[in-house]
């Protein structure tokens, strides 16, 4: 996020009236209080206090910034004020203070303000930077300056065309997320409109949309691939699409928005009804299961992965290698633990994506009796189906009944009835979907090392086809339901397949600058640093600005690790995690060289295809991928 995003032109001050320290903060809250941000200024003021009497935020150069979080702040903003004659403000090298960047978050935040100081800091340590602030005449003119040194377009204030509200999230809340808010935020800018993202990532809830806010809107952008609810936005025009939509296209997006008709009905349990049983909707509900049954397949893995430190069977009491903390740590993460309940958990949030509360309770059931029984991965998904639409079906049947029957429907009928038909449909297919999955637990251990190796190329091919778009969570998905059933050979090859593209490509630019624009140079490193996490997304923008030789690039190299990985007979617990779990990879040495061995081939590949095959169609503008143009389709 932009340092602009935050700084409104109400919230900055050229010359701050006050020379007493408190009175100089109560007069940057007044900003704050002035562009809205502000829930009560009385008890943020207490806050800021708070925080300055465990130690002055005056830094050196003449900088301070004072901060707080407090449930007093509606959303996070900054407020800056100038006082060029300089202010006593107990500074680290004791002189007086002339820049004073107040950063207010909510209470719930996670430390979003090392972001913006960070962001802010760059700038404000150059000298000729801060006499350029003390030099501006007007408040637009000190945006305008933080805007050039960020590289950011600064819309003129009249020409604002329409307000927006969007939600990203996706199934992992780790990349596309935030990389879907700050796509749409920078094609907001170029549009001159308004625009507040409200994201749903693994942290939580960052930079949440006020009532006011909402009210304001034109229209609503919920570009999100899990059910986040949709009912504050009832009344308003939205536009539903995946988060990929809002990465690759985002002009198209916001333009496609304030089309939008308003709706003829609310957006309540009616609509949810319909949007349940298309396509995308389907793919959706799994996505809201998988993503939360994650934390429970990452932890569990990676306790038992380190009770195999003791010794392969420490966990055994009667072992000569029983250790009490490997019993322990298997106790945790096994199926006593997290990975007993990876199923259930799956079922109930699938069923809970698609009928809301009511639904979650049935498939939870439905869950349980199939891992019970054995059914496993595929047992979890078809009880979640089970349960939510057959909620969905009793709420349908149930709509004759009177408005005064509504709490009834809630506490009884729903329960009840949903729980007798999940119930009773999971137990009549349980022993279909065990024999099921039994074979395919058998074909798994049954695979020879040639069959594993074609194997491994395919499901790590997948990961690097759309780089966390559909396919690739297909192939994720694979991963985790073969950890589920015992088979710790394919979620290695599958994490290794979506390492590498962004590896590769980050490696090229760094080895082969000359092929590579000024922009993609210069995310070259942070796109490494997101692939060594195991978040392929890193290398979307390369791919959305040059699909036709990156594609095939990253698509090779990531076949080549994962056919060196199950070659290798690697093995891998833990789903996630990129090299901070690689030391619990059953031989990580050789998983290593593997994933070396395709980040070079995709490099070499890369830079090959640029400088000797002619792009299929030219980007209009290659430092700026993903806005719509076509041809730029991943």
């Amino acid at each position: 996020m932009a340092l602009v995003d935050l700084l409104g032109e109400e919230s900055i001050k050229l010359r701050l009236e006050n020379r007493e320290k408190r009175a100089l903060l109560a007069e940057l809250v007044e900003l704050l209080e002035r562009s809205g941000a502000l829930s009560d200024a009385d008890a943020f003021l207490e806050a800021v206090l708070a925080r300055e009497a465990t130690g002055s935020t005056g830094l050196e150069q003449g900088i301070a910034v004072p901060h707080a979080r407090s449930d007093a702040v509606r959303r996070p903003a900054v407020a800056l004020g100038m006082a060029p004659e300089g202010v006593e403000f107990e500074a680290l090298d004791g002189q007086p203070s002339r820049f004073f960047l107040m950063i207010a978050e909510p209470a719930e935040a996670d430390s979003q303000h090392l972001e913006i100081l960070a962001s802010a800091s760059c700038h404000l340590v150059d000298p000729a930077f801060r006499e350029r602030l003390l030099e501006a005449g007007t408040a637009r003119e000190v945006q305008q300056l933080f805007a050039n040194a960020e590289g950011v377009a600064l819309p003129p204030p009249s020409a604002v065309e329409g307000h927006l509200v969007a939600v990203t999230s996706c199934p992992a809340g780790i990349a596309h997320t935030y990389m879907a808010a700050e796509r749409l935020r920078e094609a907001a800018r170029e549009l001159h409109l308004d625009l507040r993202v409200e994201t749903h990532g693994a942290a939580g809830v960052r930079d949440a949309l006020t009532v006011e806010e909402v009210q304001r809107a034109d229209a609503v952008i919920l570009a999100v691939d899990r059910e986040i609810g949709r009912q504050r936005f009832a009344g308003k025009p939205v536009l539903q699409v995946p988060v990929t939509d809002a990465i690759r296209h985002p002009r198209r997006l916001l333009l496609r928005a304030l089309r939008q008709p308003v709706p003829q009905q609310e957006a309540g349990e009616a609509r949810q009804d319909v949007d349940a049983f298309d396509g995308w909707g389907l793919y959706r509900h799994l996505m809201t299961g998988v993503s939360s049954m994650l934390p429970f397949v990452v932890g569990g893995g990676i306790l038992i992965t380190l009770s195999f430190l003791f010794g392969v069977d420490a966990a055994d009491s009667q072992s000569p290698e029983f250790h009490p903390l490997a019993k322990l740590l298997v106790a945790l993460g096994g199926t006593q633990g997290a990975f007993g309940l990876m199923v259930p958990v799956l079922a109930a949030f699938i069923g809970r994506s698609i009928a809301d509360r009511p639904g979650l309770m049935p498939a939870m059931v439905g869950g349980f009796i199939a891992a019970q029984a054995g059914a496993g991965f595929l047992g979890g998904m078809v009880a979640g189906l089970i349960g939510g639409y057959g909620v969905l079906l009793i709420k349908w049947l149930c709509r004759p009944l009177p408005e005064a029957l509504d709490a009834i429907r809630t506490i009884l009928i729903y329960p009840v009835a949903g729980l007798l038909l999940c119930g009773s449909l999971v137990m009549l297919l349980v022993e279909p979907m065990t024999t099921v999955n039994s074979v395919l637990v058998d074909w798994l251990n049954g695979l020879n090392v040639g069959n594993r190796v074609v194997l491994g190329a395919l499901l790590a091919g997948l990961m690097a086809v759309d780089m966390g778009g559909p396919v690739n969570k297909a192939a994720y998905t694979f991963g985790l339901a073969a950890i589920e059933a015992g088979n710790y050979f394919p979620q290695a090859a599958v994490m290794a397949g979506g390492m590498v593209p962004p590896l590769g490509l980050g490696l090229a630019t760094q080895l082969f600058p000359g092929v590579f624009s000024r922009l993609e140079r210069q995310s070259g490193r942070a796109c490494m640093v997101m692939g060594a996490s195991f978040i392929t997304e890193g290398a979307i923008p390369y791919a959305v600005a040059d699909p036709f030789r990156v594609l095939p690039a990253c698509i090779a190299g990531s076949m080549l690790a994962g056919a060196l990985s199950m070659w290798f007979g690697c093995q891998l617990l833990a789903p996630h995690g990129g090299v901070f779990v690689i030391p619990l990879v059953r031989q990580w040495p050789s998983y290593l060289l593997a994933i070396a061995a395709g980040a070079l081939l995709t490099a070499c590949l890369v830079v090959l295809l640029k400088r000797f095959v002619r792009p299929t169609a030219k980007p209009s503008k290659p430092s700026q991928p993903g806005d719509g143009t076509p041809g730029a389709k991943v």
